[in-house]
């Protein structure tokens, strides 16, 4: 379920940039010895933007197609969960709106005491929507970047370079919020700019633009491996 996941939010990227006559390779996964058993996917973009009409394209496409997929896994998965009594051991994990919104329509209300058990399918679909919130991060390189750049043009890089200081804040309560500003401070936030930077972006794409900062904040959780909670 999780290199679905992966798998149809990298072939996103890939068919709107094809549509785009964006010289791009197909998705790559890169295996790992992680708790998930992988770094994620990737596709190699090897030709210019023609303008940020197709940037925009290319930035959404990946998201909105990976979380068509998580979110029916983690349903499917919460189907399978065990609801039990709070007990020691496991992880703990956030619970973002979406996945709260699904916990409620499969399960129900929990009951005071009890806790959800994540069937490993359910996990797949967590990891899914956490992946999509990570992507989603307006700045640098990420799929958020790609978008905001599209929507904000010239005005993207003052924005931008504020994400990272506010990552640091957000460090406070998860310590990989402080890697990730980490990569920013290194890598930059800047993006680079289209071929033909001055066609605008279409009046539908940026109305597209509020569904990607909401799916933001249905992914978003703040604290994602709240270790020391209870």
């Amino acid at each position: 379920p999780l290199l679905s996941i992966l798998g149809v939010h990298e072939m996103g990227h890939y068919t709107a940039a094809r549509r785009h006559k964006v010289d791009v390779t197909p998705p790559f996964f890169l295996p790992a010895p992680s708790f998930i058993g992988t770094f994620g996917a990737f596709i190699r973009i090897r030709s210019a933007m023609p303008h940020r009409n197709a940037l925009f394209d290319v930035g959404i496409a990946g998201p909105l197609a990976g979380a068509m997929v998580a979110i029916p896994v983690l349903m499917i998965g919460l189907g399978m969960s065990e609801v039990r009594a709070v007990g020691p051991g496991g992880i703990p994990l956030g619970e973002s709106l979406i996945f709260k919104a699904a916990a409620w329509v499969v399960l129900g209300q929990v009951p005071k005491g009890y806790d959800v058990v994540l069937h490993p399918v359910a996990f797949a679909g967590w990891i899914g929507l956490f992946v999509t919130m990570l992507n989603l991060i307006p700045s640098g390189q990420l799929d958020g970047g790609h978008i905001a750049y599209a929507l904000l043009g010239d005005r993207y890089a003052e924005a931008a370079r504020l994400v990272p200081y506010a990552l640091l804040l957000m460090g406070i309560l998860w310590a990989g919020w402080l890697v990730w500003a980490g990569l920013l401070f290194i890598l930059g936030t800047r993006h680079p700019r289209t071929a033909f930077d001055e066609v605008p972006l279409s009046a539908g794409r940026k109305a597209l633009g509020g569904v990607a900062v909401l799916l933001f904040l249905l992914c978003f959780s703040l604290n994602p491996f709240p270790i020391g909670r209870g």
